[in-house]
């Protein structure tokens, strides 16, 4: 059984994907086309009949060329928590400790994967690098074919602009990201 959606979630990422869109004058088609989400899942998105998992909404982001936390900007925080929870994504949480500041080009998240859970994520926008900091457990850290790992207290960088990825190594793992895109 599926999970209910965060209305509040729901409604952030609905409304700033039509702004997107409204903005950049793109249609559905030419937004799918982008982000490589289909036109149907994108409608769904913007009527809020389905919610995206994180790596649904790290494509949209990229593909439109936006920060991640800007699709969570208007959002409530789910009840009893500080932590974004994405539906159908129940073994990873974000919490946005920084939103993304458009005149530094960042943006800091907490992020806890669970279960040996393995996150991949696609290709951000040219130019965008990641500073990861492990603060609880072991990550796993997929950057091209190479999976390393990054330990308690280690940290590591890595370049955005290509596939990458993220595993729990241990049951349970914590980091901060710092995703900082170039200044235009």
């Amino acid at each position: 059984m599926k999970a209910p959606i965060n209305q509040a979630l729901a409604n952030s990422i609905s409304q700033r994907l039509k702004e997107i869109r409204a903005e950049k004058g793109l249609s559905l088609d030419k937004a799918a086309a982008l982000t490589g989400v289909s036109k149907a899942m994108l409608g769904q998105i913007e009527r809020m009949e389905s919610s995206p998992t994180i790596a649904v909404l790290w494509k949209i982001a990229s593909g439109l060329s936006c920060s991640f936390s800007s699709f969570l900007q208007n959002s409530k925080k789910v009840t009893g928590s500080d932590v974004e929870q994405f539906v159908d994504d129940p073994n990873m949480s974000v919490k946005t400790l920084f939103p993304f500041d458009a005149q530094k080009g960042f943006e800091v998240f907490e992020i806890t994967l669970k279960n040996n859970h393995i996150q991949i994520s696609s290709a951000h926008q040219t130019g965008v690098t990641e500073h990861i900091h492990v603060t609880e457990g072991a990550l796993g850290l997929k950057i091209g074919e190479e999976w390393i790992e990054v330990g308690q207290g280690q940290q590591s960088i890595l370049n955005a602009d290509l596939d990458h990825g993220y595993r729990d190594n241990v049951g349970k793992t914590t980091f901060i990201v710092v995703i900082h895109y170039p200044v235009h």
